[in-house]
């Protein structure tokens, strides 16, 4: 009997580790769907809030907008975004007696520039506002995730409105302010549109 079991012994190993293996291979694929469904879920349910709470935003929260920011993709690693955290009731309502009404409840604002002299070369120089809206998105989606509302308000390229944030905060004239997201923790309730149209996709060729 000693001798059957001792024979069986390696066999009852692999099995074991095979179902160990099995199982440590399972929940990573558990964890990482989980992770591709959390964040197909945060793209798909984000939607421009304009109405806020009065309840504040953390330095911390801010944080993470920011990190989220500099984590989009950029041309040649260019990285010619520049951000202006706002945060003072005053500075938030100079913008709200501008083009951006919204701000006057928003508990914060970032506002995305670009540093026109960090820029990819010859004609591909306008590519920082590619960046810039890479960036502006990603603050998106994290605001979204991190359970804030936000809206982006566009800047770049009406000249009237560039100078009036150039003028507000006294930006250099190398920094142009591309957009301005409001934020603040959503008051009533949003829900998000539907813009998927199939007759926008062609497949190989127009």
């Amino acid at each position: 009997m000693k001798k059957l079991i001792l024979a069986a012994l390696p066999a009852l190993i692999c099995i074991i580790m095979t179902s160990c293996g099995n199982a440590e291979n399972n929940s990573l694929v558990n964890d990482a769907q989980a992770k591709c469904d959390n964040a197909l879920d945060v793209i798909m349910t984000r939607t421009s809030v304009r109405q806020y709470t009065d309840q504040a935003i953390s330095e911390g929260t801010i944080d993470t907008l920011l990190r989220a920011g500099m984590a989009a993709p950029t041309a040649g690693n260019k990285q010619p975004w520049k951000f202006i955290v706002v945060t003072e009731r005053a500075s938030l309502d100079s913008l709200a007696t501008g083009n951006w009404r919204m701000a006057a409840h928003a508990q914060a604002a970032i506002i995305v520039c670009g540093d026109t002299e960090n820029v990819f070369p010859a004609e591909g120089k306008d590519y920082w506002v590619q960046d810039c809206s890479a960036a502006t998105e990603n603050i998106l989606l994290a605001a979204h995730a991190v359970g804030l509302g936000a809206v982006w308000c566009g800047c770049y390229p009406i000249s009237e409105r560039v100078n009036n944030v150039r003028r507000l905060f006294g930006i250099p004239s190398q920094i142009v302010p591309m957009s301005i997201v409001m934020l603040g923790y959503p008051a009533g309730e949003h829900h998000p549109k539907d813009k998927y149209k199939p007759e926008n996709i062609h497949y190989n060729k127009w």
